[in-house]
């Protein structure tokens, strides 16, 4: 038997991306074979396919950082066929064959059992990106953050961001959503953002060490000289849950927002995150995040699509999400 996948393959130095069957046999070893139904577009698959960073090592290879669908075969007694899951990380679709194709084979425990509320479909409309504002807003919580209290989300209009916007927002938080794109403004405020702010503010570093307070908490996706200034501009004690390096992984700032003001700077990664806290994780989203803004922050697009849409998202021209359908 064989299964449809977007296959990438390395001749001269160059890597280029073709949807192709490949055999059943070619499939990596795993104890939990999955039907496939929906998989999604991440920055980091936006690198994979554009074949920067150099995250694959080996070709052919499989991209697709997630993926979401039906066990269909199991060795691992956590699963049995007709289990719908997702998978985000582990390695999967950089040192693994990934989730843009019908067929995936992983290890047991790289895999999370949906929560009924959420459909295979919304799960990749989640995907690595939701699911990571998610810890993010876990994280602020359990250093403290309080509802009502001012939060600062930057690079607001992508796919990390507006999950945690819509998710702050719903919690109760005072949102303002940072986007350099000011035509998403009110994209930004249909997600529940009571306020947005330019991203020229902050992009070129803090003018000084110490900065007026103004956040009492702080969701990062960009890095470099933007989360250099939100440091700056954090209140006593406030704490920033920082996760992407779209804007660069230099962070030209002091210690002084930390040794004068007790600024947290929490670093979260969502590949390696222990199984316990990646379930809690896809539990909250169940229950916190509003889906009737998940699915208006949604597109769709097809395995064919992917190529073209990495550069897009590599250029910050993708807003919120993108689910691709890995069938027909």
């Amino acid at each position: 038997m064989s299964f449809r996948a977007l296959l990438l393959e390395e001749k001269e130095g160059k890597v280029s991306g073709a949807v192709a069957a490949i055999d059943d046999a070619k499939l990596p070893p795993g104890d939990v074979t999955v039907a496939v139904d929906y998989t999604t577009l991440n920055y980091k698959d936006g690198l994979i396919l554009a074949n920067k960073a150099r995250l694959v090592r080996q070709y052919p290879h499989v991209p697709g950082i997630d993926f979401a669908g039906t066990v269909s075969e199991s060795g691992n007694p956590g699963f049995k066929p007709g289990d719908k899951v997702v998978l985000n990380g582990w390695g999967v679709g950089e040192r693994h064959w990934g989730g843009m194709a019908e067929k995936a084979r992983v290890k047991g425990d790289w895999l999370v059992k949906l929560p009924a509320a959420i459909s295979t479909k919304r799960a990749m409309a989640i995907g690595t990106a939701g699911y990571t504002a998610m810890l993010c807003v876990m994280a602020l919580e359990d250093h403290g953050l309080k509802r009502d209290a001012p939060v600062l989300v930057t690079g607001a209009a992508g796919g990390v961001g507006s999950v945690a916007t819509a998710i702050l927002a719903k919690l109760g938080y005072n949102v303002t959503a940072m986007t350099g794109r000011a035509d998403q403004t009110d994209y930004l405020k249909s997600l529940g953002a009571s306020a947005v702010v330019d991203r020229a503010e902050f992009a070129n570093g803090p003018a000084k060490p110490m900065d007026s307070t103004r956040w009492a908490g702080a969701v990062d996706t960009v890095g470099g000289k933007v989360l250099a200034t939100v440091l700056t501009q954090m209140a006593y004690g406030a704490s920033v849950a920082a996760c992407g390096n779209a804007a660069g992984a230099d962070l030209p700032t002091t210690v002084l927002p930390f040794i004068l003001r007790g600024v947290n700077l929490l670093g979260v990664d969502s590949v390696m995150c222990p199984g316990p806290q990646r379930k809690e994780a896809w539990a909250r989203l169940a229950r916190d995040l509003p889906l009737d803004k998940l699915d208006a922050m949604t597109s769709t697009a097809t395995l064919a699509d992917a190529p073209a849409l990495a550069e897009k998202i590599l250029k910050g021209q993708v807003r919120g999400r993108t689910v691709i359908e890995v069938k027909g």
